[in-house]
């Protein structure tokens, strides 16, 4: 069977790395990320990641501290940058080449990130982590994400998450939540719905990238999401 998506840009929480612990990075989720994206590069699929922070460091954590905004996003685009780093690592381990490419400069420790770099990359099979934000405050990496994803003209947005769709309201709070399994840009936006941040969703109806939000935590569903696309939610135009 052939893979739906040729490249694919998939982002990923920091808080996905701390695994069952309050914060850090639990290196048994490295592993398990690691081989998840080996199975994709074997089917042939080119993959770029982006990485937050929030398990280290959110810019929310600022307020009441005396920190302003600009700082405290700073601060989380480095986290991007230690979690990029131990993404690169462990893809490494399983024998996958990849390369962290930081919108911060970091020269010592990872690449510049580069558009052309990036592309010949992806072309040569290495594994992509983006990191270090856009190097402008007040973005999210969901909207680095999506403005990654289509710099490197990726095929479609894979947001992995610990939920199975976007929900009508927050299924946690609200038993009558309901799923659901596909979502125009508009419609998404209409609702106010939490699942993505309204600007990256924003930016990805501009220029036609679908987006696909799906459980990142159950084995073999990356590639399911690739190889099949009928789990989670497929944001496109109606």
């Amino acid at each position: 069977m052939a893979a739906l998506y040729k490249r694919v840009v998939l982002k990923l929480s920091g808080e996905a790395l701390k695994g069952s612990g309050a914060s850090g990075i639990d290196f048994s989720v490295l592993q398990f990320i690691s081989r998840e994206v080996e199975q994709l590069l074997g089917l042939g699929v080119q993959v770029g990641v982006v990485i937050g922070g929030g398990n280290i460091w959110r810019g929310a954590n600022a307020e009441g501290t005396g920190l302003d905004r600009a700082t405290a996003d700073y601060m989380g685009m480095l986290a991007t940058i230690m979690n990029g780093l131990a993404l690169q690592s462990a893809f490494e381990q399983v024998g996958l080449e990849a390369r962290a490419m930081s919108a911060l400069r970091l020269d010592q420790v990872c690449e510049p990130y580069i558009r052309q770099r990036a592309l010949e990359h992806l072309r040569r099979n290495r594994v992509v982590i983006f990191v270090g934000g856009t190097g402008l405050p007040y973005f999210t990496t969901d909207t680095v994400g999506a403005l990654r994803a289509i710099e490197v003209g990726a095929d479609i947005f894979l947001k992995g998450t610990n939920v199975d769709a976007v929900y009508s309201s927050d299924p946690r709070t609200d038993k009558m939540a309901a799923p659901y399994r596909q979502l125009g840009y508009d419609q998404f936006l209409a609702h106010h719905l939490k699942a993505m941040d309204a600007t990256a969703v924003s930016l990805c109806r501009e220029n036609h990238l679908p987006i696909l939000l799906f459980n990142m935590n159950k084995p073999g569903n990356i590639v399911r999401a690739v190889m099949q696309g009928d789990i989670g939610t497929l944001i496109k135009e109606a």
